[in-house]
């Protein structure tokens, strides 16, 4: 128990610097990431409207065609009814004349319609793509700065990541994910050692009792009002100048 505490402590050291590296930053790595954000859901936009726009057009080119077929069988009708025979046939042809006539009509309505859906999309298509290229010449600047700023801390990094994954290698899997759980709710401070007597995360009075438990190091023990990992003094000290 008292190694999985002291690898625990150590864990959260690491993690410390690691953020502290992170700090050094500043604001850029969350600028990219929205920036990204940002420039996919235009790009989605965009995707979308040019899908719009190809099935405009190709429904519009469809009715088209079949204005052009419905306009040649108007022509044959009307040469049909010179050679009709009787009002039967007469009748049924002027039928056939007329629904192809209503069908061009609303053919036409929708060629209409689809044309400007089509042009409505294509505009939101190039406004797209414009803002597009803006934003990425935007995030691409970004990504340079944070490289720079990056490269000063790289080795550092690396050093620290290294180590991080020796240390996880060696807790168990339930633990991390407690000891993950705490950091992500406590703003990175999972594991906390007891300062005069009290939680070293929200100084909250650990009562003499508990601290006579935790220099015992047989059990993980949390905050009574934070819930953070708390760790024996001796823990945070030989931990500390190990480290």
């Amino acid at each position: 128990m008292e190694n999985k505490l002291r690898q625990l402590y150590t864990l959260q050291l690491i993690d410390n610097s690691l953020d502290e590296l992170e700090e050094l930053k500043g604001d850029l790595p969350h600028q990219v990431r929205t920036l990204e954000e940002k420039h996919q859901e235009i790009e989605t936009r965009r995707r979308e409207q040019e899908q719009i726009m190809r099935n405009a057009f190709t429904e519009r080119d469809s009715a088209d065609t079949d204005i052009l077929t419905l306009r040649e069988k108007l022509s044959k009708y009307k040469a049909q009814q010179f050679e009709v025979r009787n009002n039967k046939e007469y009748d049924a042809l002027t039928r056939e004349m007329d629904h192809a006539q209503v069908t061009i009509v609303r053919l036409e309505k929708a060629m209409t319609d689809l044309e400007n859906v089509a042009t409505r999309a294509r505009t939101e298509v190039e406004q797209a793509q414009t803002s597009a290229e803006a934003l990425a010449a935007h995030l691409e600047e970004k990504r340079r700065e944070l490289a720079e700023v990056s490269k000063e801390t790289e080795d550092e990094e690396l050093k620290y990541r290294h180590e991080r994954q020796k240390v996880v290698a060696r807790i168990p899997r339930e633990d991390l994910v407690i000891y993950e759980r705490i950091r992500k709710a406590k703003k990175g401070r999972a594991v906390v050692g007891v300062k005069r007597g009290a939680c070293g995360g929200c100084f909250n009075r650990v009562p003499p009792q508990k601290l006579l438990e935790l220099r015992q190091h047989k059990h993980v023990y949390t905050c009574e009002r934070c819930g953070r990992i708390l760790v024996s003094d001796e823990i945070v000290e030989h931990t500390t100048q190990k480290a």
